[in-house]
């Protein structure tokens, strides 16, 4: 099944296109290559939109973020904000933009990000954002907005979170590129692909999600991102209750029993 997202009225193709596989894989691909995939307005509001409609969506089991053209993304669109330059504006462009990026870590399902290019600025924030990355091997990354007087502070929330503090501080100190091997090896990146592989990297990814019960990869996904931020006790504490609770779960029931049998397990629920 295919659908597709809501776009600036006028335009002859949405700015995020959206698809949907039986399988449940969905795949969102910006769309404005034109200005690079820039996150104007506009773009995070179609983006947002999309993100939505999956949150909503039980049957959904992957959600593949990619994009059309040479870049991934160029992050903030700079030309509509020296248009809007009073604070209110930036201060609501910027909200706009965290409770999207927030929403991707929400999602119950994983987020892959499918990186075929240049990926800079807010355009880095989302990949840092995802929580897998495959690259094509010709895509680069960075934090720009230095060179333009423009410390990339909502980008750094991700990335300090994805690399080690002094390569993340050099990314955003410097507006550096790093290269995808570079990435990969930091751990901003899963894998990296031949351009020409980057799709068959990404399926391999998805197959192998897809493999597992739904449930417990929502539950562990969620438990992840909370104990990330809590003290180590307060984390074992809430690490012990979503795996007694997961347990009462018939797919986990399932795994175990299957372990103990020495067979595969046969999943009863999906969705």
């Amino acid at each position: 099944m295919t659908a597709v997202a809501s776009s600036v009225p006028g335009a002859p193709d949405p700015l995020v296109q959206v698809e949907r596989d039986a399988r449940g894989v969905v795949t969102l691909t910006l769309n404005d290559p034109a200005r690079f995939n820039a996150l104007g307005s506009a773009m995070l509001a179609a983006l947002q939109s999309a993100i939505n409609t999956v949150a909503a969506d039980a049957g959904a089991r992957v959600l593949v973020l990619a994009a059309q053209g040479k870049a991934f993304c160029a992050g903030h669109d700079l030309k509509e904000m020296a248009a809007n330059s009073d604070l209110a504006s930036h201060q609501a462009l910027f909200a706009q933009c965290s409770r999207m990026m927030l929403s991707l870590q929400k999602l119950p399902v994983p987020v892959i990000a499918k990186v075929q290019g240049m990926a800079t600025a807010a355009g880095c924030q989302l990949v840092a954002q995802c929580d897998l990355a495959v690259a094509g091997s010709t895509a680069s990354f960075a934090t720009s907005g230095i060179r333009y007087g423009l410390f990339c502070s909502t980008p750094s929330v991700p990335l300090v979170r994805n690399l080690p503090i002094k390569k993340a501080m050099e990314l955003l100190l410097t507006g550096d590129f790093m290269d995808a091997a570079t990435a990969l090896d930091q751990g901003l990146l899963n894998r990296v692909a031949a351009p020409e592989a980057l799709d068959a990297a990404v399926e391999q990814l998805v197959q192998s999600i897809l493999d597992k019960p739904r449930v417990a990869v929502a539950m562990g996904k969620a438990l992840v991102y909370q104990q990330r931020e809590l003290g180590v006790e307060a984390a074992y504490q809430l690490a012990g209750q979503t795996m007694a609770v997961n347990m009462q779960d018939p797919d986990a029931q399932e795994g175990v029993n299957a372990f103990a049998q020495k067979r595969q397990p046969s999943w009863k629920v999906q969705a």
